[in-house]
């Protein structure tokens, strides 16, 4: 009954996300379609197929899928430069969430149904979608960024910590459903976050040493790949920093997360979309703070 009456959040989140993916996604392809048709065709076109296999693999709904595709192509031309690789835009930490979250998904799958705590048959909804990359996208895409430009509209940012920050957010996603799903399985009685005490298992605020142990390897690999894939150009050294910083920030949102979940989710202030999105937010903004105090 309270999810119910907490469903605007996850229309707000819904809100807040798909009109600009999808106006970036309409504005921008026309554009490279013209000058780089490569990337346009390539945008689209991998976005596409991606999510075909993720209605193909129930992982999703249909209209997830369509949002994840539009979230994937305005990140991918977010970080697109020339010349053109594919791979070396938001498209490999973006493939490297998705298979590490059905993954983890999977795992268990019948434990999981006979405690109820299974994912819907049909998959994740677009609210989900948006809330896991929707803070990321608006990092790469530089209308957060702006907001950070001084008043001669210079950018503190370099690319490379630009990097860190979008990243962290896509790291917090990643480590929030890996530890979820691989700590109800594997993970024994959870404690809550605020008192340690036990409580059961899918309890807003639980968490397990098995399940944040998996959620900060999962936070690891996006990070890593991330870093190595969108740093191409830099020093050496920034990418081991945008590997660092965004590695710190995705397990500070997962531990962000649960504190939510354990406080303004369990007295019904928030849904699980609105704290997913907030989670990412705290990630990056972790990042961007850390980038803050080392200049």
């Amino acid at each position: 009954m309270a999810e119910n009456k907490l469903k605007w959040q996850s229309k707000l989140v819904l809100l807040i996300v798909l009109p600009a993916a999808a106006a970036s996604v309409v504005l921008r392809t026309p554009w490279w379609a013209e000058n780089v048709p490569a990337v346009a065709i390539l945008t689209v076109g991998l976005s596409a197929v991606l999510a075909l296999i993720v209605v193909q693999l129930r992982s999703a709904t249909p209209g997830a899928a369509f949002t994840g595709a539009a979230i994937t192509a305005w990140l991918m031309y977010s970080t697109t430069f020339l010349p053109y690789r594919p791979w070396e835009t938001a498209l490999t930490p973006v493939l490297a969430l998705f298979m590490l979250t059905h993954i983890s998904t999977r795992l268990g799958r019948e434990r999981k149904r006979q405690l109820g705590l299974a994912e819907r048959r049909q998959g994740r909804s677009a609210a989900q979608v948006a809330a896991n990359l929707g803070v990321a996208a608006f990092v790469f895409d530089g209308i957060v960024r702006s907001w950070l430009a001084d008043s001669r509209g210079t950018l503190p940012l370099a690319g490379w910590q630009v990097s860190a920050v979008g990243l962290a957010a896509l790291a917090e996603a990643a480590a929030d459903t890996v530890s979820s799903e691989v700590g109800q399985v594997l993970g024994g009685r959870p404690r809550m976050i605020t008192t340690l005490r036990q409580v059961e298992s899918g309890v807003d605020g639980g968490i397990t040493l098995i399940g944040t142990l998996a959620g900060v390897t999962a936070a690891a690999i996006v990070a890593a790949l991330g870093a190595l894939v969108l740093s191409t150009g830099f020093i050496p050294s920034s990418k081991w920093l945008v590997f660092r910083i965004a590695c710190g920030g995705g397990v500070f949102g997962l531990f962000f997360d649960s504190l939510l979940g354990a406080t303004l989710e369990k007295r019904g202030w928030l849904n699980n979309d609105a704290v997913n999105f907030l989670s990412t937010a705290s990630a990056a903004g972790f990042a961007a703070v850390v980038l803050a105090l080392m200049r």
